[in-house]
Protein backbone atom coordinates (compact mmCIF):
# COMPACT_ATOMS: atom_id res chain seq x y z
CA UNK A 1 0.00 0.00 0.00
CA UNK A 2 1.31 3.30 -1.32
CA UNK A 3 2.24 5.76 2.48
CA UNK A 4 0.35 8.37 3.58
CA UNK A 5 0.37 11.70 2.24
CA UNK A 6 -0.12 15.22 4.10
CA UNK A 7 -3.48 17.78 2.98
CA UNK A 8 -2.78 19.57 0.13
CA UNK A 9 -4.06 22.97 0.10
CA UNK A 10 -6.05 24.16 -3.05
CA UNK A 11 -6.91 27.62 -4.14
CA UNK A 12 -10.62 27.16 -5.43
CA UNK A 13 -12.02 29.42 -8.46
CA UNK A 14 -14.05 28.23 -11.73
CA UNK A 15 -11.33 26.25 -14.24
CA UNK A 16 -14.06 24.79 -16.76
CA UNK A 17 -12.24 21.81 -18.98
CA UNK A 18 -10.88 20.81 -15.96
CA UNK A 19 -12.22 17.13 -14.85
CA UNK A 20 -12.97 17.89 -11.15
CA UNK A 21 -14.68 14.16 -10.05
CA UNK A 22 -14.52 11.05 -10.49
CA UNK A 23 -17.08 8.26 -9.39
CA UNK A 24 -16.46 5.02 -9.53
CA UNK A 25 -19.85 2.56 -9.98
CA UNK A 26 -20.57 -0.87 -9.52
CA UNK A 27 -22.48 -3.27 -7.39
CA UNK A 28 -20.50 -3.85 -4.95
CA UNK A 29 -18.73 -0.21 -3.38
CA UNK A 30 -17.58 -1.82 -0.28
CA UNK A 31 -15.49 -4.82 -2.52
CA UNK A 32 -14.22 -1.77 -4.52
CA UNK A 33 -13.04 0.53 -1.95
CA UNK A 34 -11.04 -2.13 -0.67
CA UNK A 35 -9.26 -2.86 -3.80
CA UNK A 36 -8.00 0.77 -4.43
CA UNK A 37 -6.83 1.11 -0.60
CA UNK A 38 -4.57 -1.81 -1.37
CA UNK A 39 -3.88 -1.08 -4.99
CA UNK A 40 -3.53 3.11 -4.57
CA UNK A 41 -3.46 3.51 -0.92
CA UNK A 42 -6.99 5.50 -1.24
CA UNK A 43 -8.74 6.25 2.01
CA UNK A 44 -12.53 6.43 2.54
CA UNK A 45 -14.70 9.45 4.12
CA UNK A 46 -18.19 8.66 4.67
CA UNK A 47 -20.26 11.50 3.33
CA UNK A 48 -24.70 12.51 3.11
CA UNK A 49 -26.97 10.34 2.17
CA UNK A 50 -24.28 6.94 2.48
CA UNK A 51 -22.07 8.52 -0.55
CA UNK A 52 -18.39 7.72 0.47
CA UNK A 53 -15.70 10.02 -0.84
CA UNK A 54 -12.02 8.91 -1.93
CA UNK A 55 -9.48 10.94 -0.22
CA UNK A 56 -6.34 10.52 -2.07
CA UNK A 57 -4.14 12.07 1.40
CA UNK A 58 -5.27 12.26 4.81
CA UNK A 59 -7.59 15.59 5.18
CA UNK A 60 -11.15 16.55 3.06
CA UNK A 61 -8.89 18.64 0.85
CA UNK A 62 -7.69 15.84 -0.97
CA UNK A 63 -10.76 14.50 -1.71
CA UNK A 64 -11.10 13.42 -5.37
CA UNK A 65 -13.99 11.35 -6.42
CA UNK A 66 -16.60 9.06 -4.52
CA UNK A 67 -18.23 5.40 -4.46
CA UNK A 68 -21.60 4.75 -5.44
CA UNK A 69 -23.97 1.71 -6.23
CA UNK A 70 -25.41 0.76 -9.84
CA UNK A 71 -27.14 -2.34 -11.13
CA UNK A 72 -25.53 -2.29 -14.35
CA UNK A 73 -22.04 -2.55 -15.70
CA UNK A 74 -19.25 -1.37 -13.20
CA UNK A 75 -17.19 1.56 -14.35
CA UNK A 76 -15.71 5.15 -14.04
CA UNK A 77 -17.10 8.50 -15.08
CA UNK A 78 -15.75 11.71 -14.85
CA UNK A 79 -17.16 14.85 -14.14
CA UNK A 80 -15.94 18.10 -16.31
CA UNK A 81 -16.01 21.95 -15.20
CA UNK A 82 -18.45 24.31 -17.18
CA UNK A 83 -19.69 27.53 -16.88
CA UNK A 84 -23.37 27.02 -16.86
CA UNK A 85 -24.60 23.06 -16.53
CA UNK A 86 -27.86 23.71 -18.69
CA UNK A 87 -26.63 25.92 -21.53
CA UNK A 88 -23.93 22.93 -21.52
CA UNK A 89 -26.68 20.22 -21.54
CA UNK A 90 -28.70 21.85 -24.25
CA UNK A 91 -25.92 22.20 -26.60
CA UNK A 92 -25.21 18.50 -26.38
CA UNK A 93 -28.68 17.86 -27.10
CA UNK A 94 -28.40 20.10 -29.91
CA UNK A 95 -25.18 18.82 -31.21
CA UNK A 96 -25.92 14.84 -31.39
CA UNK A 97 -25.50 14.09 -27.73
CA UNK A 98 -27.93 12.88 -25.56
CA UNK A 99 -28.87 14.25 -21.89
CA UNK A 100 -29.12 11.04 -20.16
CA UNK A 101 -29.70 12.85 -16.53
CA UNK A 102 -31.36 16.36 -16.77
CA UNK A 103 -29.80 19.16 -14.96
CA UNK A 104 -29.99 18.61 -11.26
CA UNK A 105 -29.12 20.21 -8.06
CA UNK A 106 -26.42 18.89 -5.46
CA UNK A 107 -25.06 20.11 -2.09
CA UNK A 108 -21.91 21.81 -3.58
CA UNK A 109 -23.59 22.86 -7.08
CA UNK A 110 -25.12 21.66 -10.64
CA UNK A 111 -24.49 18.10 -12.51
CA UNK A 112 -26.41 16.74 -15.50
CA UNK A 113 -25.05 13.74 -17.30
CA UNK A 114 -24.91 13.57 -20.85
CA UNK A 115 -23.93 10.68 -23.65
CA UNK A 116 -21.94 12.57 -26.96
CA UNK A 117 -22.68 11.28 -30.40
CA UNK A 118 -21.09 7.85 -30.17
CA UNK A 119 -22.38 7.16 -26.73
CA UNK A 120 -19.39 8.27 -24.32
CA UNK A 121 -20.67 9.20 -21.23
CA UNK A 122 -19.51 11.71 -18.56
CA UNK A 123 -21.25 14.54 -16.15
CA UNK A 124 -21.04 18.00 -16.64
CA UNK A 125 -20.22 19.85 -13.38
CA UNK A 126 -20.79 23.42 -11.65
CA UNK A 127 -19.37 23.73 -8.28
CA UNK A 128 -21.08 26.35 -6.25
CA UNK A 129 -17.79 26.96 -4.67
CA UNK A 130 -15.37 26.60 -7.44
CA UNK A 131 -12.67 24.02 -8.77
CA UNK A 132 -9.34 23.20 -6.90
CA UNK A 133 -6.19 23.73 -8.37
CA UNK A 134 -4.43 21.31 -10.17
CA UNK A 135 -2.49 18.77 -7.65
CA UNK A 136 1.20 18.81 -9.06
CA UNK A 137 4.92 19.94 -7.85
CA UNK A 138 8.30 20.09 -9.42
CA UNK A 139 8.29 16.37 -10.02
CA UNK A 140 5.02 16.00 -12.05
CA UNK A 141 1.28 15.00 -10.73
CA UNK A 142 0.80 14.11 -7.17
CA UNK A 143 0.18 10.53 -6.67
CA UNK A 144 -2.82 8.83 -5.92
CA UNK A 145 -4.70 11.69 -7.62
CA UNK A 146 -6.53 12.09 -11.41
CA UNK A 147 -4.51 14.08 -13.77
CA UNK A 148 -5.31 13.33 -17.32
CA UNK A 149 -8.64 12.06 -19.03
CA UNK A 150 -8.96 9.88 -22.41
CA UNK A 151 -11.89 10.02 -24.73
CA UNK A 152 -11.96 6.58 -26.73
CA UNK A 153 -14.44 6.66 -29.65
CA UNK A 154 -15.42 5.39 -33.15
CA UNK A 155 -15.14 8.89 -34.56
CA UNK A 156 -12.48 11.23 -33.17
CA UNK A 157 -13.28 13.81 -35.63
CA UNK A 158 -16.86 14.08 -35.01
CA UNK A 159 -15.63 14.06 -30.85
CA UNK A 160 -13.44 16.63 -31.29
CA UNK A 161 -16.48 19.45 -32.39
CA UNK A 162 -18.70 17.99 -30.19
CA UNK A 163 -16.45 18.22 -27.25
CA UNK A 164 -15.34 21.97 -28.59
CA UNK A 165 -19.22 23.03 -28.72
CA UNK A 166 -20.42 21.62 -25.36
CA UNK A 167 -17.03 22.34 -23.54
CA UNK A 168 -15.11 24.67 -25.00
CA UNK A 169 -11.97 22.41 -25.64
CA UNK A 170 -9.52 23.12 -28.42
CA UNK A 171 -7.13 20.37 -29.59
CA UNK A 172 -3.82 19.93 -31.27
CA UNK A 173 -3.16 16.69 -33.17
CA UNK A 174 0.18 14.40 -33.07
CA UNK A 175 1.16 11.79 -35.10
CA UNK A 176 1.83 8.55 -32.76
CA UNK A 177 3.27 6.54 -35.35
CA UNK A 178 1.51 3.03 -35.21
CA UNK A 179 -0.53 4.00 -32.23
CA UNK A 180 -1.77 6.95 -34.78
CA UNK A 181 -3.08 10.12 -34.10
CA UNK A 182 -3.71 11.48 -30.75
CA UNK A 183 -5.68 14.50 -30.14
CA UNK A 184 -4.78 17.06 -27.07
CA UNK A 185 -7.59 18.28 -25.55
CA UNK A 186 -7.16 22.10 -23.92
CA UNK A 187 -8.86 24.81 -22.74
CA UNK A 188 -7.50 28.34 -21.32
CA UNK A 189 -4.09 26.86 -22.46
CA UNK A 190 -4.04 24.25 -19.83
CA UNK A 191 -4.00 20.48 -21.79
CA UNK A 192 -6.71 18.60 -19.87
CA UNK A 193 -7.02 15.35 -21.47
CA UNK A 194 -6.78 13.02 -24.88
CA UNK A 195 -8.50 11.92 -28.07
CA UNK A 196 -7.77 8.25 -29.41
CA UNK A 197 -9.61 6.19 -31.99
CA UNK A 198 -8.46 3.48 -30.45
CA UNK A 199 -10.93 1.32 -28.76
CA UNK A 200 -9.95 -2.48 -28.82
CA UNK A 201 -13.13 -3.85 -29.09
CA UNK A 202 -14.68 -1.86 -26.52
CA UNK A 203 -17.93 0.65 -26.98
CA UNK A 204 -16.62 4.38 -26.41
CA UNK A 205 -15.71 5.82 -23.01
CA UNK A 206 -13.70 7.72 -20.87
CA UNK A 207 -10.38 6.46 -19.62
CA UNK A 208 -9.21 8.43 -15.86
CA UNK A 209 -5.41 8.28 -15.45
CA UNK A 210 -4.05 8.25 -11.93
CA UNK A 211 -0.52 9.33 -11.13
CA UNK A 212 1.63 6.78 -9.57
CA UNK A 213 5.45 6.84 -8.09
CA UNK A 214 5.77 3.03 -9.62
CA UNK A 215 2.97 1.44 -12.54
CA UNK A 216 4.90 -1.57 -12.22
CA UNK A 217 5.01 -2.14 -8.73
CA UNK A 218 1.42 -0.55 -8.77
CA UNK A 219 0.34 -3.33 -11.57
CA UNK A 220 1.77 -6.21 -9.49
CA UNK A 221 -0.55 -4.86 -6.66
CA UNK A 222 -3.16 -5.24 -9.36
CA UNK A 223 -3.06 -9.14 -9.78
CA UNK A 224 -2.87 -9.69 -6.02
CA UNK A 225 -5.71 -8.22 -4.71
CA UNK A 226 -7.82 -9.57 -7.38
CA UNK A 227 -7.65 -7.42 -10.80
CA UNK A 228 -6.76 -7.71 -14.01
CA UNK A 229 -3.98 -6.05 -16.45
CA UNK A 230 -5.29 -4.66 -19.99
CA UNK A 231 -1.88 -2.85 -20.26
CA UNK A 232 1.55 -4.08 -19.15
CA UNK A 233 3.49 -1.35 -17.80
CA UNK A 234 4.76 0.49 -20.90
CA UNK A 235 7.04 3.34 -21.94
CA UNK A 236 5.90 6.06 -23.99
CA UNK A 237 9.05 8.29 -25.05
CA UNK A 238 8.25 12.09 -23.40
CA UNK A 239 5.20 11.21 -21.47
CA UNK A 240 5.90 8.65 -19.24
CA UNK A 241 5.23 5.37 -17.98
CA UNK A 242 1.41 3.76 -17.82
CA UNK A 243 -0.65 0.65 -17.84
CA UNK A 244 -4.24 -0.03 -17.93
CA UNK A 245 -6.12 -1.92 -15.29
CA UNK A 246 -9.25 -3.54 -14.71
CA UNK A 247 -10.39 -3.50 -10.70
CA UNK A 248 -11.74 -6.38 -8.83
CA UNK A 249 -15.29 -5.32 -9.62
CA UNK A 250 -14.49 -4.86 -13.64
CA UNK A 251 -14.10 -1.32 -14.15
CA UNK A 252 -11.26 0.28 -16.28
CA UNK A 253 -8.81 2.55 -15.03
CA UNK A 254 -5.54 4.24 -16.33
CA UNK A 255 -2.39 4.57 -14.56
CA UNK A 256 1.28 6.46 -14.91
CA UNK A 257 4.23 8.01 -13.86
CA UNK A 258 4.24 11.20 -15.94
CA UNK A 259 8.19 12.59 -17.03
CA UNK A 260 7.91 15.83 -15.20
CA UNK A 261 7.15 18.88 -17.80
CA UNK A 262 9.78 21.09 -18.79
CA UNK A 263 8.81 24.37 -19.37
Amino acid sequence: MATKEKSVQTVREPRPGKFVWFEHASQDPKKAQAFYQEVLGWRVHPWQGGYDMILAGEGLDSMIGGYTKTTGRPHWISYVSVEDVDAAARTAAGNGGKVLEQPFDLPVGRAARIADPQGAEIYLFKNSSGDPEDASSADGPLPRRFFWDELHTSDPKSALSFYEKVIGFTHETKNMGPAGDYHILSRNGVGRGGVSGHLAGAPPHWLPYVSVDDPDSTLERVKKHGGKIHVQATDIPGIGRFGVLEDSSGAFLAIMKAIPHQP
